[in-house]
């Protein structure tokens, strides 16, 4: 039999958002993977691909299989992948795993459901290469920033009394629909959001231009005097306006919920959620595609009336965001996270120094393995040698397939473990 658990090599994305050198994660965990890799110091590290995609299909490393990547071998032996997702997503693997290291800020950006990406798909398949949905999770791999779904309408209305720039491009009357609109009517706050959100992005380039830059003056002016700005958003307004100056992505801090995440928490991104990562690194996991909607915080091709028409406008504290780890009934080393799509889940894995031998268990599901932290060797009945893991090393592992680790690191091991659990 041809081996079922094999390590792979996996395509890094230089984009220029990312981390620059050994700054970044991604470009940590790859020079320890493989020694010979140079860094360049100078050349971002943005984000690690990890699956079947075809702008990064990872590539074999053992040379006893025929296949050249993992796209190819699943193609060729789908039974690898479980027979429920086998048959729940066509044979694919549903999911890219990824490592992110975010410098400056991503896109404001939302995902679509199903419904909306066969729509935009079969419209314009220059802007929307696939038709499925791509909802996605990040988890902290160190303290991470990014905007997530609508603030609690108290905080928007705040916003709106403290930044006269804002009230400015938003307009009165949508202002005050805003303001009077009622918690018990929760349609109504809905409807009020999306003209204000949707006003704010339409706003003309001029106009917005202008009342960006008082803005700006403003806050910096209040910041040299030692002001409080905290009430115009004054720390990630002038860091977003650095980043893009002259962006209306600027104005959305706004609307926006900040979430702040520790190493191991998880923040979960469904479809027509508004959002954009600010700082850290992370691992993330989505349904695969392509297709997003952007309005902001990019020089990318921006579709403002795709993005204000989709979004849910339900208001919510940031807190409700973080998708919290429920540790694993079967095994105390093991944290899930589990979102409310049957696309992914991630496994943390987290082994104390005291173990040396530790079981990574079978499961009916292909999943992908990455190594964070933590050095062992790993045996399978179903890979053709020995495979020495380390910081970096990243595994494919069959379904119903386990692997024994030998540890012999004094500091245990950190392991995220991506798969389908149908």
């Amino acid at each position: 039999l041809p081996p079922a658990v094999f390590p792979l090599s996996c395509v890094v994305q230089n984009y220029s958002w990312g981390k620059v050198g050994l700054e970044s994660e991604v470009a940590k965990l790859v020079a320890s993977a493989d020694p010979l890799v140079q860094i360049q110091p100078d050349q971002p590290y943005a984000e690690l691909w990890m699956g079947t995609h075809p702008r990064g299909d990872a590539l074999i490393r053992d040379n006893r299989i025929p296949q050249k990547t993992l796209g190819q071998w699943i193609a060729d032996n789908p039974a690898c992948l479980g027979a429920k997702v086998k048959d729940a997503f066509q044979g694919h693997l549903p999911f890219l795993f990824k490592v992110l290291s975010v410098n400056t800020a991503l896109s404001v950006q939302a995902h679509p459901n199903k419904e909306l990406a066969a729509k935009l798909h079969a419209q314009f398949p220059e802007h929307y290469p696939d038709a499925n949905h791509k909802p996605e999770m990040a988890i902290a791999l160190t303290p991470f920033e990014g905007m997530c779904g609508f603030r609690p309408v108290e905080e928007i209305v705040s916003f709106l009394q403290n930044v006269p720039e804002l009230r400015a491009l938003i307009g009165e009357v949508a202002a005050e629909q805003l303001e009077r609109s009622g918690s018990d009517d929760p349609r109504g706050v809905s409807a009020a959001l999306r003209v204000c959100f949707t006003r704010l992005m339409k706003s003309e380039k001029k106009f917005f231009v202008d009342q960006l830059n008082m803005l700006v003056k403003r806050i910096s002016q209040e910041a040299a005097e030692g002001k409080d700005t905290s009430g115009s958003n004054g720390e990630l307004l002038l860091r977003l306006h650095s980043q893009y100056p002259g962006d209306i992505g600027c104005f959305t801090i706004y609307f926006l919920n900040l979430v702040r995440l520790e190493p191991g928490e998880a923040m979960f991104l469904g479809a027509n959620e508004p959002h954009a990562y600010l700082h850290g690194d992370c691992v993330e996991v989505m349904a695969c595609s392509d297709n997003t909607v952007r309005a902001g915080l990019t020089p990318k091709f921006i579709d403002v009336l795709t993005l204000c028409e989709m979004l849910n406008y339900t208001p919510a504290p940031s807190s409700s965001k973080i998708l919290p780890a429920a540790q694993s009934q079967l095994d105390p080393h093991v944290y899930l996270y589990d979102p409310p799509v049957p696309d992914f889940t991630i496994m943390r894995i987290e082994i104390p120094a005291s173990i040396k031998l530790y079981l990574i268990s079978a499961m009916d599901s292909a999943s992908i393995l990455l190594v964070i932290q933590g050095t062992a060797v790993g045996t399978s009945t179903a890979a053709a040698s020995e495979m020495s893991l380390r910081r970096g090393s990243v595994l494919f592992v069959s379904a119903n397939e386990s692997i024994s680790l030998h540890l012999s690191s004094p500091e245990g091991m950190l392991l995220f473990r991506a798969c389908c659990l149908l």
